[in-house]
């Protein structure tokens, strides 16, 4: 007795195919692209590494050095404050932005117009330079008498005017973030929380406020680590941070490039880490908004083979 023995299916059962790994067609132009990958990553190595002039040696002989250390945890210190006064006072204009009262809404639109159209530069100058404005801070009566002086300069130091004036400038920037945010949001949700009867405060930590921070946290991560690198601005009022205390030595021993170059380093550092959080708070609230792609080869397969599989059930 024979068996009938049938062919191999040329395409197989759909089961197989989405579980088959789709590969790229490798054609002249993955190979250019490889070589000249290869080209330029051999041609920065000279440059950086074998180079002399970086004087390396230099380098790494200030790179942990104690005036740089102090520079640097100034700078730190400096960005923390900032950005914390910064989200504050973002959080409050956004609320002033979005309010139902005209005046508020006006007062936070000229802020926001006037800190788009002012370089951080010019805001630091202008804050540190206040006193030539108004010599005394005082308290009371506009054109009567006041209660309270003190002279400005007491008051807005060169660390002062570093905070007020990158506070105020981050401050407009995060508004605008927190108000987009905002109206990312569906309507439905607002009117849910209503219906509930919940207060804003515990709608937003409860409902709105993970929402919120999963939309805004990429803008607002640029922003801090744009203020974090804008704090060698304030240099130019004479507070001693990180590029200051760069600027200081390569002065005194003309090492200009290896004391940049030690600078470069602690900004990328940092930078590094401010990236690392901010995956971080990505991952933490994007759970359950993970998105697929459904264009993908493999993705049509398995839809496919979930479809025959599917009907070969009924």
């Amino acid at each position: 007795m024979r068996r009938k023995v049938s062919p191999p299916s040329a395409h197989g059962s759909p089961k197989d195919l989405a579980s088959l790994t789709i590969r790229p067609r490798i054609g002249l132009g993955h190979w250019l692209t490889i070589a000249l990958a290869v080209y330029l990553g051999l041609t920065l190595i000279q440059f950086v590494v074998f180079n002399d002039n970086w004087k390396w040696d230099v380098v790494f002989s200030y790179l942990f050095s104690q005036v740089i250390m102090n520079g640097l945890l100034n700078t730190i210190y400096l960005t923390v404050l900032t950005t914390v006064l910064g989200l504050i006072l973002g959080v409050f204009t956004a609320w002033c932005r979005m309010s139902p009262f005209v005046v508020l809404r006006t007062l936070a639109i000229l802020y926001i117009w006037l800190m788009r159209a002012m370089p951080p530069l010019v805001m630091l100058l202008v804050v540190f330079f206040f006193g030539a404005l108004a010599p005394t801070l005082s308290i009371g009566i506009p054109f009567g008498p006041s209660f309270a002086e003190v002279p400005t300069n007491d008051v807005i130091t060169r660390f002062s005017a570093a905070i007020i004036g990158l506070s105020v400038y981050l401050g407009a920037y995060t508004a605008e973030i927190f108000r987009g945010g905002i109206l990312s949001l569906p309507s439905g949700q607002f009117e849910a929380c209503k219906s509930l009867g919940m207060p804003p405060f515990k709608a937003y930590q409860k409902i709105l406020g993970p929402q919120l921070i999963r939309v805004i946290i990429p803008s607002l991560a640029n922003d801090v680590i744009t203020i974090f690198k804008s704090t060698s601005l304030v240099s130019v009022i004479g507070y001693t941070e990180l590029l200051t205390t760069v600027q200081t030595i390569y002065a005194r021993n003309f090492e200009t490039i290896p004391l940049l170059v030690v600078a470069v380093i602690w900004y990328l550092v940092l930078t590094s880490i401010a990236m690392f959080g901010q995956a971080r708070l990505e991952k933490r609230f994007g759970r359950g908004f993970a998105r697929r792609n459904p264009g993908s080869p493999k993705a049509a397969l398995a839809a496919a083979a979930k479809e025959d599989l599917a009907g070969g059930v009924k």
